[in-house]
């Protein structure tokens, strides 16, 4: 039997499972070159590419190497990003973060609220040890985000993945689970 798809719920939001009905919001951001560059992704140009989005978030989920929830304001239920975890190992205990964000709720604390509930999630739901986040040199902001909610830089991987036609140097960030005294 089919597990059921976790919601999580924190003040002003409620992070869920995207479906076929939220192509159109999350169009709107997905198409933005600002939002996606950083996932090492070109600008969506049509719904039907959110709708292969959609379809990767459901297949990662059933092969059980990630989960991706659809970042919902509480008030409207509109979806303005995303945030999970990929490429999980249960035999090492880790995973990487991965989210992105709508340009219109940047700097409002939306993205350190969903991180920090998502970490939680992973240490006490999947007993994950560590958790990764890839970031690119040039994206300042993620790198603060990371920062502030407890990740270390742990080094420069030098050409580690091959993005939008050219090699990308990103930083390895971690957080492991005695950082936050949750054992």
């Amino acid at each position: 039997m089919k597990q059921e798809f976790p919601v999580i719920e924190t003040n002003r939001l409620i992070l869920r499972e995207v479906t076929k009905e939220d192509a159109h919001d999350m169009f709107l951001y997905l198409s933005d070159k600002d939002v996606v560059k950083p996932m090492g992704l070109e600008p969506f140009q049509t719904v039907e590419d959110v709708w292969d989005e959609i379809k990767w978030y459901k297949s990662i989920y059933e092969e059980g190497t990630g989960i991706r929830w659809g970042i919902t304001l509480k008030d409207s239920g509109k979806v303005i990003g995303s945030c999970g975890f990929l490429n999980m190992i249960p035999k090492h205990y880790r995973a990487e973060i991965g989210y992105e964000l709508s340009r219109e709720y940047w700097g409002r604390g939306i993205a350190s609220e969903v991180l920090e509930a998502v970490v939680h999630y992973g240490y006490k739901h999947f007993q994950l040890e560590r958790i990764e986040a890839l970031i690119e040199l040039s994206n300042i902001q993620s790198q603060k985000l990371v920062e502030k909610n407890g990740f270390t830089r742990e080094g420069l991987l030098r050409h580690y993945e091959f993005a939008c036609g050219k090699f990308e140097d990103l930083y390895m960030y971690s957080i492991i689970k005695e950082d936050l005294k949750l054992i």
